[in-house]
């Protein structure tokens, strides 16, 4: 799917990062730094991970310029409430850059952090496909814990299944 135009791209990652904030808000407060191995992302790593990507890759790489990505320390933000601040700002700050494309922009080629050179849009599918990727981990992770976690789409397969005509 080609991404035609910035305004229709910020809408449908509007909907994604709200269901990707929803997941987060979940994660305990005593729990954030928790991992399920050592040397694995903690809940921490993987917010502050997407957060950095966005913001300091994607973002950079869209605008044309190389990526800066810091990495996913406790040093970005540590503690929770730092943690989920950092999310949002970073996010605030690329959208910022993600509205200041035009529609024309998204055809232009940028170049990724391995020397690919693509078109803009198809770096911002990524980006999605990237968030979602690691959305699943954090809801794995918070299973593993045994935390509730909110349906996708706002429902859970049993009601999909009890909704579901079956012959």
């Amino acid at each position: 799917m080609e991404i035609r135009s910035v305004a229709g791209f910020l809408e449908y990652y509007g909907g994604i990062r709200q269901r990707t904030r929803r997941v987060v808000e979940r994660i305990p407060v005593s729990e954030m730094e928790w991992r399920h191995a050592p040397g694995r992302f903690s809940f921490g790593d993987l917010v502050r991970h997407l957060a950095a990507l966005e913001r300091y890759m994607f973002a950079e790489n869209v605008a044309g310029r190389p990526s800066r990505y810091p990495g996913h320390g406790r040093e970005l933000a540590d503690g929770p409430e730092a943690v989920r601040r950092y999310f949002e700002q970073r996010h605030a700050e690329s959208l910022e850059i993600f509205r200041s494309l035009s529609d024309e922009d998204l055809g232009r080629r940028c170049v990724t952090p391995a020397g690919a050179s693509m078109p803009v849009w198809k770096w911002l599918r990524a980006m999605v496909e990237h968030e979602v990727h690691h959305r699943g981990q954090i809801y794995l992770m918070l299973g593993m814990l045994g935390v509730p976690t909110p349906p996708m789409y706002g429902l859970t397969s049993e009601e999909v299944f009890q909704k579901s005509v079956h012959e």
